[in-house]
């Protein structure tokens, strides 16, 4: 009755749809109505009347031949196939092969009898067969198939062929009929004269279907003969060549086609879905074939990247190796000249030759932590350089050039200095022997002299006190011999390259000296024999003598001074020197003083003489001295004393040059000090800014970056002012506390501070893709990071990150936080970074490929077998990356190996397995 009831409402339905629609338009109802039909799938979701809907247009002579050839394709795989649709399908045996066939599983043992009931029963194990797979049957009952009902009949074959055949089709997430038209305009796109838009007058030309054989099969068709106005040419080619290679029966006539406005969309559906299924194998080939080549491009790059970082680290540490020995090399030269080129060749290095491998260190940093993400992105194990190769080791190396580059400078300064003191006092002990060695010259021989043999009283007298004289002016000379002495001393301490020279000079002096004293001791020993034989004493030669003596002694040492060499490093060292000038110039009005009353001595002899008509000798027999002596070395004096007044202003403009050298340097030194400072902070404030994007961050950096490029002009001009201060041996400046070595190292940790942050931003960037991650997830995990980031040195103790995680939801037991550290922090520093961060945050939903992936992908390539052969290799996959995987597969070993066959098991896991780098 309900069946009644439905057919009744049906017939109602068709004739006012029927009416309706052809007064509207030229459209046949039949086309309107199939039009009507869902697009996926019929399910229990579909509308009650949708097959009787269907019904209409399957009265068509288009699907019905199609439907019989779809429905013979399987059906031959049993043995049998179908002559009339209607009529074969009666009995519901052949119907139930034909769906044990396409399904793969078994129906009910079915009814052998041949009453009505029987055909009922056996349809009926059929239609609920297709109702367990999902899909609802409306309107279709048993009996209009037993019946022979052609329409109730079309529309089920309809349904089965949208269930099985085009149902499981998807393209990028869209399914059933939409997917398999995305995937025939995917295939299609690169063909002249082909637009694939719809299932029916899209494939009247036959090119699209010819398109689809030769994008498979180019061995097939020559398309490049094909003519867009030879319609009925190329479907029969199609036809013809799909029938013969690729086991698709004829489904469609082509004069049909041609010659029908609109052709059935279901029965071109029909047969194209078959050209889906038959080129699946060669989809899914090509699937696996382009994710096999996906990851060995990952490798290979991962392993050129492996080989740059070991190179650069090898140079990088060779160089290290050879400068380490020069620096460390601490023969001191001998002489001024030659250490001041060594600390000139040292000031190349640090300008010329350092630089470049600091540039080499800070890259070879980017490339490790580059790598090191790459890796984690691809899911591979964590880079593991050489032994000795490590970033740390890299850095305690460059550590220990540092520290002995340091040591290098300090010592080439203190050696400069050293030399510069023995240079001096060298020139000092010059200056003092020769002045020792004319004041000694003949007196040897003088001492040696016995004239008092043979003299008279007064002459005796005379030469006693004459001796007496000498001996005042010996002891006076006792100082300056210890001097000389004392400077040879400090010669020898300070390792005078000449100390040899000086040495044998300075104990002839010492020498003679004691044989002075001999001498001396021995001649007063006989003067003093016979001066108590001699009475009369000339008082006034004697008065001039002992005044003569110390005052002309005081004008030696006079004359010494004021020929003095010095040796100054400020200005208050020459002030120092100019006041005690200052001093002695002040003593010279005493000095001329003594000088009048000396000479007054001589004039008052010369008044004696003339007055009492004595007749002089002209010599003076207590001292050697002579009036003339004291006038001419008083004449000297007064023309040293303002050649040393120039010497000193001399020196005064030199230590007030070196002063402007000082002020110079440090007035650019404490500007480009805390500009340092401030850059460092900056770059830190811009790391850390989520106001932006990454992009705008990197823009941000590149703009710092090239700032502190421009800036370098002002280094290098103060590392010509640190040079002019070195060539004028200034060691000291109170005006900065910034030396020129402070500012090197800062200029070097900004340059690699910017070079790394930029890194870092690019590794967040690199990371942001490949992980998915939005701008604003980015932003929200650098929020939480900042603000537990308490110290704001871009790091969190394992007590914040712990607050930080529990903040963003995280349930964390002792046990699962551990594990947690142990990925973020697998060093165990102690702290976390950003990038550690950003890493867990992504890991869990990254969409990496795993090594079981590839294993299933090459198993595709190798047709199911548990090894693949060379040949499948260099058919599947580009030639460069058959070629890598065939040098590097082992040799497959098991029950079913064939000669040739390789391990794809085993290189699967080595991909992901660790780096023999």
């Amino acid at each position: 009755m309900q069946l009644t009831h439905s057919l009744t409402f049906f017939s109602l339905f068709l004739s006012v749809s029927f009416s309706l629609f052809n007064s509207l338009s030229q459209t046949p109802v039949c086309l309107f109505l199939f039009s009507f039909h869902a697009v996926s799938v019929p399910s229990c979701s579909l509308l009650p009347f949708l097959s009787l809907l269907s019904l209409s247009s399957l009265t068509l002579r288009g699907p019905g031949a199609t439907f019989t050839a779809w429905c013979n394709s399987h059906l031959r795989k049993a043995g049998t196939q179908i002559e009339n649709i209607e009529e074969d399908f009666r009995n519901g045996l052949k119907l139930m092969l034909l769906l044990e066939v396409i399904s793969g599983e078994r129906l009910p043992k079915p009814d052998k009898g041949k009453m009505r009931f029987h055909k009922i029963a056996n349809v009926n194990k059929a239609l609920d067969f297709i109702c367990s797979k999902g899909v609802k049957l409306v309107s279709i009952g048993a009996e209009e198939i037993v019946d022979g009902n052609v329409k109730m009949t079309l529309g089920m074959i309809w349904t089965i062929i949208l269930r099985f055949a085009i149902q499981d089709i998807s393209v990028e997430e869209t399914s059933a009929k939409e997917g398999l038209l995305l995937w025939c305009q995917r295939k299609t796109a690169p063909y002249r004269n082909v637009n694939v838009q719809n299932f029916h007058i899209s494939w009247k030309d036959g090119l699209a279907l010819c398109a689809l054989i030769h994008r498979h099969r180019p061995d097939l068709i020559d398309y490049s003969k094909l003519r867009k106005d030879d319609p009925i040419g190329n479907l029969n080619t199609a036809f013809e060549v799909a029938e013969k290679f690729l086991d698709i029966p004829r489904m469609l006539d082509a004069e049909d086609i041609v010659n029908t406005p609109k052709p059935d969309e279901k029965a071109i559906m029909t047969y194209v879905s078959c050209f889906y299924h038959a080129f699946a194998g060669a989809e899914q080939a090509e699937t696996a074939a382009n994710r096999i080549c996906k990851v060995l491009a990952v490798n290979q790059e991962n392993e050129r990247l492996m080989e740059e970082y070991e190179k650069l680290a090898s140079e990088l540490l060779e160089w290290i190796r050879r400068t380490i020995p020069w620096l460390e090399n601490r023969v001191a030269e001998q002489t001024m000249r030659a250490m001041q080129q060594k600390l000139e060749d040292f000031r190349d290095y640090r300008r010329v030759h350092k630089p470049p491998r600091v540039q080499e260190k800070c890259q070879l940093e980017i490339n490790f932590n580059t790598l090191q993400t790459k890796l984690r992105l691809s899911n591979r194990p964590a880079f593991m350089p050489s032994e000795g190769k490590m970033v740390s080791d890299i850095a305690n190396a460059w550590k220990g050039l540092e520290q002995v580059e340091k040591g290098y400078e300090e010592w080439l300064l203190t050696e400069i200095r050293r030399l510069e003191r023995l240079d001096h006092l060298a020139e000092k002990f010059r200056q003092k022997c020769s002045l020792h060695e004319g004041w000694t010259a003949g007196k040897e021989e003088l001492l040696s002299q016995k004239d008092y043999e043979s003299a008279s009283l007064m002459e005796i007298r005379a030469l006693m006190r004459k001796h007496e004289a000498f001996e005042s002016d010996l002891a006076a000379h006792q100082d300056r011999v210890e001097q000389i002495a004392a400077i040879a001393q400090e010669l020898n301490e300070l390792d005078y390259h000449d100390a040899a020279t000086v040495n044998a000079r300075c104990q002839g002096i010492c020498d003679q000296w004691d044989n002075l004293g001999t001498l001396t001791q021995k001649r007063r020993d006989a003067l003093e024999r016979v001066e108590k034989l001699w009475e009369t004493i000339d008082q006034l030669y004697l008065e001039f003598a002992k005044r003569a003596a110390p005052f002309n002694n005081w004008m030696d040492g006079a004359m010494e001074d004021l020929q003095d060499m010095f040796i100054v490093h400020s200005i208050e060292e020459i002030q120092s020197l100019i006041t005690a000038h200052d001093q002695f110039k002040a003593t010279l009005p005493e000095a001329d003083k003594e000088r009048v009353a000396i000479m007054g001595i001589i004039n008052e002899i010369m008044k004696i003489a003339q007055t009492y008509g004595i007749k002089l000798s002209g010599v003076n027999p207590y001292t050697s001295l002579s009036s003339q002596d004291i006038s001419n070395k008083w004449e000297t004096v007064k023309q040293l004393v303002p050649l040393r007044d120039q010497m000193l202003q001399e020196e005064v403009a030199r230590q007030q040059a070196n002063e402007r050298l000082r002020r110079q340097f440090a007035a650019q030194a404490n500007i480009i000090g805390p500009w340092i400072q401030t850059k460092m902070e900056e770059i830190g404030h811009v790391s850390v800014d989520i106001t932006g994007s990454l992009e705008e961050q990197m823009n941000n950096l590149k703009t710092y970056e090239q700032n502190i490029i421009n800036y370098k002009s002002n280094i290098d001009k103060l590392e010509g002012d640190h040079q002019l201060i070195q060539e004028a041996l200034i060691f000291d400046n109170k005006h900065t506390n910034y030396t020129m070595e402070h500012i090197r190292v800062g200029w070097e940790q900004l340059l690699t501070t910017i070079a790394r942050t930029i890194n870092e931003v690019e590794n967040q960037i690199l990371t942001r893709d490949a992980k998915g991650i939005s701008q604003e997830q980015l932003n929200e995990f650098r929020a939480s990071f900042n603000h537990f980031d308490r110290k704001r040195n871009g790091m969190m103790d394992p007590d914040d990150f712990r607050a930080c995680l529990i903040s963003m939801g995280y349930d964390l037991g002792e046990v699962e936080f551990a594990r947690i550290m142990t990925l973020v922090d697998p060093n165990n520093t102690g702290v976390v970074t950003f990038q550690a961060f950003i890493d867990f945050m992504t890991r869990e939903t990254a969409e990496t490929d795993t090594a079981e992936q590839v294993m299933a992908s090459f198993k595709i390539l190798a047709s199911d077998k548990s090894y693949i052969t060379v040949d499948e290799l260099r058919r599947e996959l580009p030639p460069e990356q058959a070629e890598y995987c065939i040098t590097r597969m082992t040799k497959y070993v098991g029950p079913d190996s064939i000669p040739g066959a390789l391990d794809y098991i085993s290189f699967s896991s080595a991909l992901y397995g660790e780096s023999d780098l």
